[in-house]
């Protein structure tokens, strides 16, 4: 098929779903959402091995039944955020402020004081929505992000981002640009906890040695802002709720020593926030892909 042709068929499926939600409303379309993900873990078992595999490497202490209802809720979590996204893309201010709580006191504090800020955050709870709710909150906001592989759905959400007043700097030399972002006295948002090969810093992670962008860091050393950590999650009530934690800056060693530690210290915030929300983080990715350099000549884990 071509890939022209496949991208609008995703299309219409993406806007007929976003219609079936304003008909059946949130929260009958956050059940059928979440049911259709309980389904992809069983009985179709996709990806099912690798998230069973970084459960019990995490939380090496839980049971099975635990790691199997865990694994079942974050495959639930992942399609009621999946849908949770297609509505974000028709909301405006007034619901996005409804919908989430966050205390910005901090943040804003910093902002004032003109340097900018670095926001740093994960593959925990919802990240479309913490970027949305700052950006609603009146928070100057740019975020570091991937174009979309279909052309059409990217347009989609970078209109909503828009519409709330959010920037977005796309990944793949942004350094520039979000430094530049930051001088003018902006926050820049980035999701910090993807593997990054060979070129990242290998930090401890839920247990293992995870390589990890380097970028927030970076950014919060070149230009003197301070970096926070911060996540979204959905709570029980179906409201979202924030978490915003500004992580301390090494002042000892030389630039590349203070990156290694300023990536482990926000790294060690996002940990903490995945061990009280486990069934919200997304355990799909291979977070733990590249291995360190003294584990190379050795074999892989199972899990990646």
């Amino acid at each position: 098929m071509p890939r022209r042709l496949r991208h609008l068929l995703e299309y219409a499926l993406i806007l007929g779903a976003r219609a079936l939600d304003r008909l059946l409303g949130a929260r009958l379309m956050g059940r059928l959402a979440a049911g259709l993900g309980r389904l992809a873990y069983r009985p179709l078992r996709i990806r099912a091995d690798l998230v069973e595999a970084h459960l019990r490497q995490a939380f090496p202490d839980r049971d099975e039944p635990w790691i199997r209802r865990t694994a079942s809720d974050s495959y639930a979590h992942l399609g009621r955020e999946g849908m949770s996204l297609l509505r974000l893309s028709r909301l405006g201010r007034e619901q996005v402020l409804a919908a989430t709580r966050i205390d910005l006191d901090e943040l804003r504090a910093a902002l004032a004081e003109g340097s900018g800020a670095v926001v740093a955050t994960g593959h925990l709870g919802n990240w479309e929505v913490a970027g949305a709710a700052l950006a609603a909150r009146q928070i100057p906001l740019d975020a570091v992000a991937q174009r979309q592989a279909n052309p059409y759905f990217d347009r989609l959400i970078n209109r909503a981002r828009a519409r709330l007043g959010l920037r977005v700097i796309v990944k793949g030399g942004a350094t520039t640009a979000a430094l530049a972002a930051l001088e003018q006295g902006r926050a820049v948002a980035l999701v910090a906890d993807q593997d990054a090969r060979n070129r990242g810093v290998f930090v401890p992670f839920l247990g293992r040695p995870a390589s990890t962008h380097r970028g927030a860091a970076v950014l919060a050393l070149r230009s003197g802002a301070p970096l926070f950590m911060g996540v979204m999650t959905r709570g029980r009530d179906g409201l979202y709720q924030g978490w915003l934690e500004r992580v301390p800056c090494p002042s000892d060693g030389d630039f590349d020593e203070r990156v290694q530690a300023l990536t482990g210290a926000f790294t060690r915030a996002l940990e903490r926030a995945v061990r009280e929300h486990p069934e919200q983080y997304f355990w799909h990715h291979r977070r733990w892909k590249t291995a360190p350099p003294a584990a190379r000549n050795g074999p892989l884990p199972q899990s990646v």
